[in-house]
């Protein structure tokens, strides 16, 4: 009797690998010409690229929140190892991308918390907007400022970062790179797109229309 099963056991277990087997040999594809050969080889890197920029999306690119989404432009413009770390690092507001002269609140949130980041990673992060002394008034003390007749007229030669915005339905898209401001070259660049899965993203700029009014008047 356990002679018996141990041969049914050996038949089955011979069956099986013998399906495998020949299962294998009809599905996975075989080529001979060298040509056709050179071509698969193409489309399987070409397949590892493209999950290795899905892992990135998923995992680098895409944030929930406004702090990791500046962290990670920040990491990223960190990884490019073109960028010399010891250059004076100047950072301009972020600006809407279809309008380079405008920016908002968000836009300068961006800017300012990537000095933080920058800063803390090493660069040689420089404030511009320093005036030539200390302002005081019974508010306060000042130095930092936007009044151009306030600051120095020439800053060192300099990288400048540089980044826009774009307002999309439940995200905003950023673009930054890192310019030579002599020659205009990008040093490196970064991109992040900040989920906020809002309907409407006019709290986060800042613009909301104004609430519906009625007008009261006395009844006749």
């Amino acid at each position: 009797m356990l002679k018996t099963f141990a041969k049914a056991c050996l038949t089955i277990s011979a069956i099986t690998l013998l399906a495998g087997c020949t299962s294998s040999s009809v599905f996975a594809p075989s080529y001979t010409d060298k040509a056709v050969v050179q071509e698969n080889q193409k489309v399987q890197v070409t397949k590892q690229h493209i999950a290795i920029a899905q892992d990135r999306q998923d995992n680098v690119t895409t944030q929930g929140t406004l702090e990791a989404t500046i962290n990670s432009l920040a990491t990223q413009m960190m990884r490019n190892k073109k960028m010399i770390s010891t250059k004076p690092v100047l950072i301009t507001s972020f600006v809407r991308l279809d309008n380079f002269k405008k920016t908002t609140e968000f836009g300068r949130i961006v800017s300012e918390s990537l000095i933080n980041e920058m800063s803390n990673r090493g660069f040689n992060i420089i404030e511009y907007r320093g005036q030539m002394a200390v302002s005081v008034n019974e508010r306060g003390e000042y130095f930092i400022t936007r009044n151009p007749y306030k600051l120095k007229d020439e800053v060192p030669n300099t990288y400048v970062v540089v980044g826009t915005y774009s307002r999309q339905f439940g995200q905003v898209m950023l673009n930054a790179r890192v310019m030579d401001n002599v020659t205009g070259k990008i040093i490196t660049s970064a991109r992040a797109t900040y989920k906020h899965n809002r309907r409407n993203d006019c709290l986060i700029f800042k613009d909301c229309k104004p609430a519906r009014t009625i007008k009261i008047i006395k009844e006749k």
